[in-house]
């Protein structure tokens, strides 16, 4: 151990009281820091998983034609000359999906794109024998659903392997058979356009969404077909993806290779991202103040060291300590308080993450759950020691700095600064 880390431990158990504080205060911080980022990092990460296992990472919906915007430009030769240009604002949409096979063709040729699925949704009115609701019927071909989908891991009551076997079946989200009061076997009246059938409760199905809940019904295509009066062509495809941060370039490819609007994931929900992040920044700038308190707390005393050994100091200058010597006698001082806190802040850290993640908790509404999410991951203890590190030294820089400023001869004749 070299002669200036000792000097900086002797330093820090004469003020070992005021030190102990700071460390706390330190540990504190960064273990927080990492139980606040692990919550809302898991929570947005469950949210992202349910988007993407209810309505896929790419919705491609309507056909678009771009309208042609009129441009004059200045030629040499001919004077003003127009042209014509697409004017992505104004664009024109046919609803719907017209040739979906043929899209779902085009779309294998892009290495992101891993599933596809059709999708047929129209509004209908549902009737127990109880009671009457609106709701939407998404018709789909199931073996492709469920590639795009976490359809099979959401189904709650049933199976579907009946709902395959049975041509009238359907699938019913938990918070519509409630108020329904509809049970698998059940068999309820779906009317649209005027069209009514029957349909047998296959299963029941729950995202933890309560939009997609309480509307959605899913039904066999060509069912869906005969009941909305749509022989050809489907309302959308939902695609999932390999990469999920890919999915906004590949929205914008899609879309000019096949002239049909694709919403990435990103775009749907942006509302609940930007909410997501608001609330990661919020929590970082209030657990940090936890740490700038304590570096404040380590400056004034690092302060009160300086003050109290200027004769050590001088002493120490008049033996052949250098300036730098000094100086980096405090900073080790601040170094050996902020490692010991950052080792505290993870071990606090690490375990108020483990107990949190088993606290009950239940949530319905953008996502379901029945107890707290976290995300465990080694950015977040990166980050809160990079925090505790920049607060730290630098509370522990202006300290050192006038310590090395020092002159022996002023001290000896009390003339010190």
């Amino acid at each position: 151990m070299s002669p200036n880390i000792q000097i900086a431990i002797r330093f820090l158990i004469a003020k070992k009281r005021s030190m102990l504080m700071s460390l706390c205060g330190i540990g504190f911080g960064v273990g927080f820091f990492i139980v606040t980022q692990a919550q809302l990092t898991g929570f947005e990460e469950f949210f992202i998983d349910t988007i993407l296992g209810t309505d896929g990472a790419i919705r491609i919906e309507d056909k678009f034609q771009s309208t042609l915007a009129q441009v004059e430009a200045a030629s040499s030769s001919t004077g003003n000359t127009s042209f014509f240009v697409a004017d992505r604002g104004n664009r024109r949409y046919v609803e719907g999906v017209e040739y979906p096979d043929q899209i779902i063709e085009a779309l294998r040729i892009l290495p992101n794109v891993a599933s596809t699925s059709s999708v047929l949704k129209g509004r209908i009115s549902v009737q127990s024998p109880l009671r009457e609701e609106s709701a939407q019927v998404f018709g789909i071909v199931l073996n492709d659903h469920l590639s795009v989908s976490d359809l099979e891991d959401q189904l709650v009551f049933g199976s579907l392997e009946e709902f395959r076997a049975t041509p009238s079946g359907i699938l019913v989200g938990r918070k519509l058979a409630d108020r329904l009061q509809a049970r698998v076997g059940d068999s309820i009246m779906i009317e649209s356009k005027g069209t009514q059938n029957r349909y047998r409760v296959s299963g029941v199905y729950e995202t933890g969404v309560s939009d997609i809940d309480r509307v959605r019904i899913f039904m066999h295509l060509d069912q869906a077909r005969s009941l909305l009066q749509r022989p050809h062509g489907v309302s959308f495809i939902q695609v999932s993806v390999f990469d999920r941060d890919r999915a906004e370039y590949d929205a914008l490819v899609i879309e000019n290779m096949v002239q049909h609007s694709a919403a990435p994931w990103q775009d749907r929900e942006k509302v609940w991202l930007d909410v997501f992040k608001a609330l990661q920044v919020s929590a970082v700038i209030t657990v940090s103040t936890i740490i700038l308190i304590s570096g404040l707390g380590m400056f004034n005393t690092l302060v009160m060291i300086v003050m109290e050994k200027t004769r050590e100091i001088a002493i120490l200058r008049s033996m052949g300590y250098s300036r730098a010597d000094i100086s980096s006698i405090f900073l080790w001082q601040g170094g050996i308080v902020l490692a010991l806190g950052i080792v505290v802040g993870f071990a606090l850290g690490a375990g108020v993450t483990y107990a949190v993640s088993n606290l009950p908790l239940r949530v319905r509404g953008i996502f379901s759950t029945d107890s707290y999410v976290v995300d465990w991951s080694l950015a977040h203890y990166f980050w809160a020691a990079v925090t505790a590190v920049i607060i730290v030294m630098f509370a522990s820089f202006a300290p050192a700095r006038r310590a090395a400023r020092l002159i022996p001869g002023d001290v000896i004749r009390g003339t010190a600064a």
